[in-house]
């Protein structure tokens, strides 16, 4: 019972809705940051490189899976002892896409180093906060009556 009596206060002091504002404009901006890495960055990053569209650089691995299938059936004919050859459907080709990992990969070092910008701005706001003291506060009525009864009391005696 006093884990949903925690959950209940948890949810109702707003850091639920603080942390889903968070998650959606962080989707959002998820968004942006791969419209400008694909759109904007690998662009020009390809035709350094020779015209060179990085979502397309990918290798082709259906070559080991049809060498390695070819071998397993020489190995079945040869020790069934029979010659003929079986036809196998055609499969689908496997690629490795090594280019779409580049681009999240800038993706992501793009996204990381706005967000470490945005807590190291947040760190410096906090600091200039805290080393910024308050000023006191002006005394009440009150306690500027008893100051001069008080010193009243003292050039008495």
């Amino acid at each position: 019972m006093a884990f949903f009596k925690e959950f209940k206060e948890f949810a109702l002091k707003g850091n639920v809705m603080d942390m889903a504002v968070g998650v959606i404009i962080g989707g959002a901006f998820g968004k942006i940051v791969s419209s400008l890495v694909n759109d904007i960055i690998m662009p020009p990053i390809g035709a350094l490189l020779g015209n060179t569209d990085f979502s397309n650089l990918r290798i082709d691995l259906s070559r080991v899976r049809d060498l390695s299938s070819s071998a397993v059936s020489r190995v079945g004919e040869l020790v069934n002892g029979s010659e003929a050859v079986i036809a196998q459907p055609a499969a689908e080709p496997v690629w490795w896409n090594y280019g779409a990992f580049i681009q999240q990969c800038i993706d992501f070092t793009i996204l990381a180093m706005c967000v470490f910008l945005m807590v190291k701005l947040m760190n410096r706001l906090i600091r200039k906060k805290a080393a910024a003291p308050a000023p006191a506060p002006a005394p009440s009525k009150e306690e500027v009556l008893l100051a001069e009864i008080r010193d009243l009391l003292r050039d008495r005696k």
